[in-house]
């Protein structure tokens, strides 16, 4: 049965900065931290950078042309902060305001409309040399950051979000360590929480005094959609705990104006949050149009008791835990077919997700971020397709299919869902990774530049074109 989506629902595709773009000592830029934990020995599976990455900052007109073959009107890209402010005066580079207006105002010729994160993982070093997210001051300047690009591109922007993923900013960044900056510590990642939300308060704080009440503004958030494995009460407990760390950090603050007090209690060995202020909660709690949703697979978690929490503590010394006071929190071995990255594939999840936050949050709109899936990709000569070459990807065509069905799911269950964006438009520069993993439903040969198009591209034009699937 064919399901026909509402005539604005807003069809996208999204990349990072850092990710795609390249060109990381061109036009004033400075170092950010990830161009810092690249040089670290082991820090990147394949010993690579975003050095070159897609040059999207040379190549932004080929890339646009690609997205108005696929139909889409919405583009979710992201501002290089070292690109704007490259020193830590706070003085404004005026290449990096001009490359941005020429690649904005290209995307609204071409009838796409930006979808602008002010922070998408790339802090300037400067920053992180004075404590980076663990620290006040780093929120405060985002704040700063934010102003300009409203006061600069502000005309040329159809929706602004705050910040990308800040649970991977926050966790992986300063939990433990597997991506920049590489520090391990609980306490220092308690606080990048905390100051991320802030973030995000006084970022939304200044785009609006800048741009008025108007001023389309959004969060996007890879909230974990955990799974308890029964419906005892340890396992739901579990399930609790998780979610506390993971998602209510985030929610309680963002859209409500406080943390859940038992975030405070299930963290004192870490921290005693005394780096939230009076008045903070306040901060954070800013009215924004929409939720940005982030989703790939599930989480499926029980209850661990005392031997398997000594046990898993052992094993931290391999593989920490990003998240603090995981205690009781085992997290199963994903099932099914995995992707390359080892993820499940699990759609429903998709759908409760998208269900309860409509249902807690009646008020809010919600649109899908981000997802794909990676999978090993083959390129195959074939004289009817564009440039002589494609990709069959089978696997990420039916991943796809599958999550937008989900997405009618949630449509059908009264979720106020107004947007998809699939994650990539090209294959890039995957954080810690490298770029041994694929996403992009565009490929790129990173010998040569050349795009190369997946039956996945296809498959989501049709979609597009249809407004149904």
């Amino acid at each position: 049965m064919t399901y026909t989506f509402p005539h604005d629902f807003m069809w996208g595709t999204a990349t990072a900065s850092y990710q795609v773009e390249g060109a990381l000592h061109e036009d004033g830029r400075t170092p950010c931290i990830w161009d810092t934990f690249c040089t670290l020995p082991g820090a990147v599976a394949d010993g690579s950078s975003g050095q070159s990455a897609c040059d999207q900052y040379h190549r932004y007109p080929e890339d646009i042309a690609l997205m108005r073959e696929l139909g889409v009107k919405a583009y979710r890209l992201s501002i290089a902060w070292p690109r704007i402010m490259p020193d830590a005066g706070g003085a404004i580079n005026q290449l990096g305001i001009d490359h941005y207006r020429r690649e904005l105002d290209a995307l609204r010729e071409a009838g796409i409309m930006p979808v602008v994160t002010v922070y998408h993982w790339d802090l300037p070093q400067y920053l992180e040399d004075h404590g980076g997210w663990a620290s006040r001051d780093t929120a405060l300047r985002l704040a700063d950051y934010a102003d300009v690009l409203a006061r600069e591109l502000g005309d040329r922007v159809g929706i602004w979000t705050t910040l990308n993923e800040p649970w991977c900013c926050a966790y992986l960044g300063y939990g433990n360590g597997e991506h920049a900056p590489g520090v391990r510590d609980y306490g220092k990642a308690l606080a990048a929480v905390h100051h991320l939300n802030l973030a995000h308060g006084l970022g939304a704080q200044a785009i609006r005094a800048r741009l008025g009440d108007d001023a389309n503004i959004s969060s996007v958030l890879n909230l974990s959609v955990n799974v308890a494995e029964t419906d005892s009460e340890a396992d739901r407990a579990a399930k609790r705990r998780a979610d506390l760390i993971a998602n209510e950090v985030f929610l309680g603050p963002m859209f409500e104006g406080r943390y859940d007090p038992e975030i405070f209690q299930a963290t004192k060995p870490y921290t005693d949050w005394s780096f939230v202020h009076d008045g903070d909660e306040e901060r954070i709690h800013q009215p924004v149009q929409s939720l940005g949703v982030n989703f790939y697979s599930t989480t499926h978690v029980r209850h661990r008791g005392p031997e398997a929490a000594g046990a898993a503590a052992g094993a931290s010394r391999l593989r920490r835990n990003p998240m603090p006071a995981q205690d009781i929190v085992e997290v199963l071995p994903p099932a099914g077919e995995l992707t390359a990255m080892g993820w499940n594939q699990e759609p429903r999840g998709l759908t409760t997700l998208l269900t309860e936050l409509s249902e807690r949050f009646p008020g809010l709109d919600l649109i899908v971020s981000e997802n794909g899936s990676a999978w090993d990709d083959e390129v195959t000569l074939d004289p009817n397709a564009p440039g002589g070459k494609i990709v069959h990807d089978p696997k990420r065509v039916a991943y796809l299919d599958a999550h937008v069905r989900a997405v009618v799911d949630a449509l059908q269950s009264g979720a106020k869902v107004k947007g998809y964006f699939a994650w990539s438009l090209l294959d890039n520069f995957e954080w810690a990774l490298g770029y041994s993993k694929r996403f992009g439903i565009i490929r790129v040969d990173y010998d040569t530049q050349e795009r190369i198009w997946k039956d996945s591209a296809l498959r989501f034009r049709q979609i597009v074109a249809d407004n149904a699937i």
